[in-house]
């Protein structure tokens, strides 16, 4: 709970949620005993759920949305005028008082509800003592208006202190997104919030209530400081290490003399690349705090339902670091929205969210009794949940165990080829930074469970005593190129081919390793991991979505062959915490140029053992999951470790964009790009090879 600072805030944490839940007790209330009279709240900046009503009453309102877009057809869009004020507030999570940054006041900001087809005009004040800006994620806008500091023209510096900055531009889409600030500090101190656009005509699914959960977290320490922490140890947040004691105990537990070799064998392997298969996430729930809607797990929430109802929920993460899977005992979800645009329904029983991704589900609630949204971190190190009930008062349930935490396989470090020799989109040719890729050394690949690299087409036998430095490479680079791999073909490999239907339905893999890794052709029948299907833990026979999974609702009137292809390698120094692509920093990378109006394909390759949600501003992303026309348009995709994937980009908005790991310590850090747009004949870049520089302004720290 957050407690009022004397004489610098106007009301309390406690006040607030206090008058919202009041506020929300009585909309809720209100709706339960005339579920026909719906309010007709169309200020931009909404309530955080609301009540559809019933079916008439969509009937109707389709009725008067048809009308309404005959008159728009002939008449300007109206304008929908937005004030949010930032100031810095303060916030108690463990019992400390921490310094917050707040949008009118709350924490997390307030819902901005918007609708498609007319203009958004919203007014961002600063009250902050420093610099600030607000990107809205997913939205296809002008890229002045993007808010991104260093990139949008005319917003070099962000929103100074005391100034007043006015976002103008037509909304294009309907769905669910989020708007944030764009560095590290305010961020991840709460300048974050949700954005629904309605849409101009009636939905293709039915409902009847809806509700945003927000995933985010919150750390006492400031986020420079986390960063720092990084720097000095990358594991510094991971309490999970696999200690002498571990050893002990799976020696013990060995069921015989060869089992127990292999047990040495790998703990050599992984003490040899000076890595930990522990290693999940960078920043755990050693300093994260991991909120739904910013209230605790301990005091989760309350979305209110009546039983029957068909109850739509818009899944966001905020989290800086932290991927969520997602689950609600006793409910099935049908996911119907993918980043906002409408997907063929399908039903799953839990979904992994990147960072910085949105889902929306629809369940069905019919009993009358209290229902638990649990999103655990994919390291298994807290909890983050609300839970849908029939009353606000209904005793908070317990948490259940966590299921066990992960642990990596060297399936997860074996798919990285260093350079292919494919175009990387600069104007000048460029090379890696030293330290980002090393050479194949003398790891013992003969003792790797799984695996058999003595199959390995090419392979050159290391020098003895050559040992092979993963940490250098960012989570385990490892240069193929130099092992006869430079022109891999990793279609005929089988990363680009959909997944067989299994026992967890489509999207799913039929057999699966301990990592829950399909088995793969290649590499002399070496396991590989399949690069959008997740293991959450679930029990046999539950369905976890896949981004197989995603097909459009209906084609995709810009599907069409694309008109070149440019690599993009995720790449890194562990040990010093740097992270970069294609083997450059941010601050020594060039830009990457594409032509207005082409279909550019980019090979994402993952030469990490981290997970990386990319995400492009300004233009939409299509993943290419076999499904044609029917691929997915997303404004996140994520990369898994040791992975390819082929990802088609919609050129069609002028400017300087950025792209960049959504990780927001990766994005600091280095993991980050120009993505420039330019006409044909246009200029598009300096014919000097990049400086040495500093990030964008609103990036320092």
């Amino acid at each position: 709970m957050q407690r009022a600072r004397p004489f610098r805030i106007r009301h309390g944490r406690a006040d607030q949620l206090r008058a919202l839940r009041a506020s929300s007790a009585q909309t809720e209330a209100d709706d339960a005993q005339a579920p026909d009279r719906r309010a007709d709240r169309r200020s931009a900046v909404w309530p955080r759920s609301c009540n559809v009503g019933t079916e008439e009453n969509m009937r109707l309102v389709a009725g008067i949305a048809l009308a309404l877009a005959a008159t728009l057809s002939v008449a300007p869009a109206l304008a929908q005028r937005v004030d949010l004020t930032l100031e810095e507030r303060t916030v108690n999570m463990n019992g400390t008082d921490r310094p917050a940054v707040t949008v009118n006041g709350q924490f997390p900001g307030p819902l901005i509800r918007l609708r498609e087809g007319e203009e958004a005009v919203i007014r961002v004040t600063n009250r902050l003592d420093r610099s600030s800006s607000i990107h809205w994620h997913g939205l296809i806008l002008p890229a002045a208006m993007d808010g991104a500091p260093g990139f949008s023209p005319g917003f070099m510096h962000g929103i100074g202190p005391g100034e007043t900055f006015e976002y103008r531009f037509p909304v294009v889409q309907s769905g669910t997104y989020w708007y944030h600030a764009h560095n590290l500090d305010h961020e991840q101190r709460g300048l974050y919030a949700p954005i629904v656009i309605d849409k101009r005509e009636a939905e293709p699914f039915r409902y009847d209530r809806e509700h945003v959960v927000q995933l985010s977290e919150w750390t006492d320490e400031r986020p420079l400081r986390v960063l720092q922490n990084l720097k000095r140890d990358p594991g510094y947040y991971n309490w999970n290490r696999r200690t002498l004691v571990d050893l002990i105990r799976d020696l013990n537990r060995a069921p015989d003399g060869e089992a127990r070799r292999a047990i040495i064998r790998d703990r050599v392997d992984w003490g040899n690349m000076r890595m930990d298969p522990t290693d999940i996430a960078d920043v755990t729930g050693a300093t994260f705090r991991y909120l739904v809607n910013g209230f605790r797990p301990e005091a989760p929430g309350t979305l209110l339902f009546r039983p029957g109802e068909r109850v739509r929920l818009r899944l966001i993460n905020s989290g800086a670091m932290t991927y969520f899977d997602v689950r609600i005992p006793g409910l099935k979800m049908t996911v119907v929205q993918a980043d906002g645009n409408n997907i063929q329904p399908v039903v799953v029983d839990e979904l992994r969210v990147a960072v910085a991704e949105t889902y929306d589900v629809i369940v069905e609630p019919r009993e009358d009794r209290q229902y638990q949204i649990l999103a655990e971190p994919m390291d298994r190190t807290g909890w983050a949940r609300t839970r849908l009930a029939t009353r606000m008062d209904a005793p908070v349930e317990p948490l259940p165990p966590h299921r066990p935490r992960p642990v990596l396989t060297m399936a997860d470090m074996m798919m990285n080829p260093g350079p292919t020799g494919l175009d990387r989109g600069t104007p000048l040719p460029e090379r890696d930074q030293p330290g980002h890729v090393a050479p194949m050394g003398g790891m013992d690949h003969g003792s790797m469970a799984g695996m058999d690299h003595g199959q390995m087409q090419g392979q050159a036998a290391a020098p003895a005593g050559q040992a092979m430095d993963h940490a250098a490479m960012g989570h385990g680079s490892m240069n193929h190129a130099a092992m006869g791999h430079g022109s891999m073909d990793h279609a005929a490999m089988g990363h680009g081919a959909p997944a067989q239907a299994g026992a967890h339905g489509p999207g799913t893999p039929a057999t699966t390793t301990a990592g829950g890794m399909q088995a793969h052709a290649g590499h002399g029948g070496m396991a590989m991991s399949d690069p959008v299907v997740h293991d959450t833990g679930a029990p046999p026979g539950a369905r976890v979505l896949s981004y197989r999974d995603l097909r459009q609702l209906r084609p995709d009137p810009e599907s069409r062959p694309y008109d070149r292809i440019i690599e993009v390698r995720l790449t890194g120094n562990m040990e010093r915490y740097i992270w970069s692509m294609n083997g450059n920093e941010f601050w020594r990378a060039q830009p990457i140029v594409a032509r207005l109006g082409e279909r550019l394909r980019i090979r994402f390759i993952n030469e990490t053992m981290m997970n990386h949600p990319m995400h492009l501003h300004g233009m939409w992303m299509v993943p290419d999951l076999g499904n044609g026309a029917f691929n997915p348009r997303k404004h996140v995709v994520n990369i898994k470790p040791a992975t390819t994937l082929d990802v088609d980009v919609i050129v069609d908005a002028e400017g300087d964009w950025a792209f960049h790991c959504h990780l927001l310590y990766h994005m600091e850090s280095g993991m980050m790009r120009i993505f420039r747009v330019a006409r044909d004949g246009a200029p598009v870049a300096s014919a000097q090879q990049p400086r040495q520089a500093v990030m964008p302004a609103g990036h320092n720290h």
